[in-house]
């Protein structure tokens, strides 16, 4: 609502804090829920892309959202496992290639959720002779 006040002979409109407030938390809100919509919507769409083996579609997505991999990657989970574990379980090589030649070191040598590299996963869940993580390996060692 609005009221107004005389000061020097000229009339100022103040509009009260309450209903300012409300309004401002209101639009504040509305604005919050689409971003996080079009976050799980990418997300999906990056595991989709992952499990086809389509790395020209992930690497359009990427680009229209205007993200890089490397600062996503720890935040996208997929049926609860990252990007890396999930193409390799899919045999998604062109992908898993792709994502390895864009992680950090530091992120390819970092523990999972499970306490274990994806090294030691792949190693272990009978992955260790695939593609990517041959280019996980040559990552790590420097190449």
């Amino acid at each position: 609502m609005l009221y107004s006040i005389k000061i020097n002979n000229k009339k100022e409109y103040r509009m009260r804090l309450l209903p300012t407030s409300i309004v401002a938390i209101i639009a504040a809100s509305a604005f919050s829920m689409p971003v996080q919509a079009n976050s799980d919507q990418l997300a999906a769409n990056i595991c989709n892309y992952v499990q086809a083996d389509d790395k020209n579609r992930l690497r359009k997505k990427l680009k229209e959202n205007r993200v890089k991999l490397r600062n996503i990657y720890s935040g996208v989970k997929c049926n609860g496992d990252s990007l890396l574990r999930t193409a390799m379980n899919s045999g998604s090589e062109k992908v898993g290639t792709f994502i390895a030649k864009r992680l950090s070191v530091s992120e390819l040598t970092a523990t999972e959720t499970d306490g274990k590299t994806i090294l030691d996963w792949a190693n272990g869940n009978g992955h260790g002779a695939s593609a990517i993580t041959t280019a996980i390996k040559d990552r790590t060692a420097g190449g």
